[in-house]
Parts: C-alpha cells; sequence; structure tokens
C-alpha cells in the first residue's frame, strides 16, 4: 500500500491529502485499474472528523476502492477555499492515474455532513468558470466521475444546519448564503449520485437530502438514495469501530450495510 500524506496547495491556504493506495499484484493482476475515492470528514466546516475519515478508506481498500483522507480548511478558512482544495486533490488522482493504477472513469467524491456539503459543491460546480481560473487548470481535470452523500448539509434555506454554513461563509455570512444553497444549482452535469440519511436526523433534518435528490431527478442525473428509520446524525459506519466518545447512540447496526450498497454503486458506474 502506498501511504503518504500530501499538501494540497492553493493560492492561499494548504491542507493534507492521505492517500490510502493500494498495491497490484503480479500474482493477480499487476495491470489492474480501481476506483478511488476521495473522502471528506464532516465536523461543521469547523474540524474533520477522525470517525469519518480512516475508518473508512479501510472500508473502501477492503472493497477494492484506493482510497484518500482530504483534511481540508475550516474555519477561519471560508469559501471557497476548501472546494478548491477538494478540486485541487481530484486534480492530483487523475495526474497521478497511471502511477496509482486508478481508474479515471471511476473518481468518487465522499462527504459526511459538513463534508456532503463539500463533495456535493463540487458535483454542482466543477464545470463553473470560477474554480478554472482560480486553478489554471482546465474543468475537466476536477471534476468527479461520481458523488457519495452520508447525511449532508445541503441546503441553506428552511432545513439549514445554520451552524455550518456560518463556519464556512464568516463575515460573508449574509452576501454568500444564497450562492451555497446547493439544491439550486443541479444541473444535468451534476454527477450521478449515493445518497444516504436518517429520519430521526435533527441537526441536519432529512429534507436536505430530499431538496438534492429532487433536484437530481429534475436533471434526470443517476440516482441511488436509501432513507433509514431510525439514527441521530453522524452516525459514520454505525458499529463501534466508529462510536463517538461515551455516546452509544452513534451504534446503530441496521444502517451499516450502506457501505457495501455505495461499494455496489461506485463498482456499476
Amino acid at each position: 500500500m502506498i501511504h503518504e500524506i500530501i499538501d494540497i496547495r492553493t493560492q492561499h491556504s494548504k491542507s493534507k491529502l492521505y492517500t490510502y493506495i493500494l498495491d497490484n499484484s503480479p500474482e493477480i493482476d499487476n495491470t489492474r485499474k480501481r476506483p478511488l475515492v476521495i473522502i471528506c470528514p464532516g465536523g461543521g466546516y469547523e474540524f474533520t472528523s477522525d470517525r469519518e475519515a480512516e475508518p473508512i478508506a479501510i472500508k473502501m481498500n477492503a472493497m477494492g476502492f484506493h482510497s484518500c483522507v482530504l483534511r481540508y480548511s475550516v474555519r477561519p478558512a471560508t469559501f471557497p477555499t476548501a472546494l478548491l482544495e477538494l478540486s485541487m486533490a481530484v486534480a492530483l488522482t487523475r495526474k497521478k492515474a497511471e502511477e496509482w493504477h486508478v481508474d479515471i472513469n471511476k473518481i468518487i467524491v465522499v462527504g459526511f455532513s459538513a463534508g456532503g456539503h463539500l463533495a456535493a459543491s463540487l458535483g454542482v460546480f466543477w464545470k463553473s468558470s470560477f474554480l478554472s481560473k482560480a486553478l489554471g487548470i482546465p474543468n475537466e481535470m476536477i471534476k468527479p466521475n461520481g458523488i457519495l452523500l452520508s447525511y449532508p448539509v445541503i441546503t441553506s434555506g428552511t432545513f439549514a444546519h445554520e451552524g455550518s454554513f456560518k463556519a464556512l461563509l464568516g463575515d460573508n455570512y449574509d452576501e454568500q448564503l444564497h450562492q451555497v444553497s446547493l439544491e439550486k444549482y443541479v444541473s444535468s452535469d451534476t454527477p450521478p449520485t449515493f445518497l444516504w440519511h436518517t429520519y430521526t436526523d435533527e441537526p441536519v433534518p432529512v429534507e436536505n437530502s430530499f431538496l438534492f435528490a429532487n433536484a437530481l431527478l429534475k436533471n434526470k442525473v443517476s440516482l441511488e438514495m436509501h432513507i433509514y428509520p431510525n439514527g441521530v446524525h453522524g452516525l459514520s459506519l454505525g458499529t463501534d469501530e466508529t462510536m463517538a466518545l461515551d455516546n452509544e447512540r452513534t451504534i446503530q447496526p441496521e444502517v451499516s450495510n450502506w457501505i457495501k450498497m455505495a461499494g455496489r454503486w461506485i463498482s456499476g458506474l
């Protein structure tokens, strides 16, 4: 396995990409090209959660996928700093595709909660001129082939997680709030999407996922979606492995199959 920490630099920021790149075996297939997932942990744009980082990367490896964890910039960094960093991470994986044996048609961005907002932002904005101008690279280099969203923050409207947007926008909150309500920017260019959420999520209501799903349907974008009846926000895998400290409510065994379904979805892209 190639496990390294790579600096992702933009004009005004530096984040870190932790790689979990699988080796090819000459005994099995030394020419194999694998899907690669870039994981954006949640944390309300205040921090990036360990519970939604390496445990997810390891599970993805176990299904035969390369994985990376992006520790993107959070408060006091403001929009679009983290989005530029994720864009650069996708471009890097495309540049490294031959060396890392990556299937360039299966580069997936994965996001949890506010990290879901980040992943979905790239999904709706990858073709935007403000990204290509800021980065100086073609839009096609930063295009994800799919987005995988776990209980994502999506809307800045009625069902918004206000804290995420205050951290993301800082002093620009009133001016830019409408620009980061992602259901408004879904188009036919948005990549195929896998979504899951719980009905009883209070901090980030399930309506966030429904708003994004409805926008995908209106634009005829391929979608797989799963809504579980029970579970608090921030479940990650829903297992002992990702239980939040002293919080057994973050163990929810019935949601733990989401990652296997997501794996089948990635393989089928």
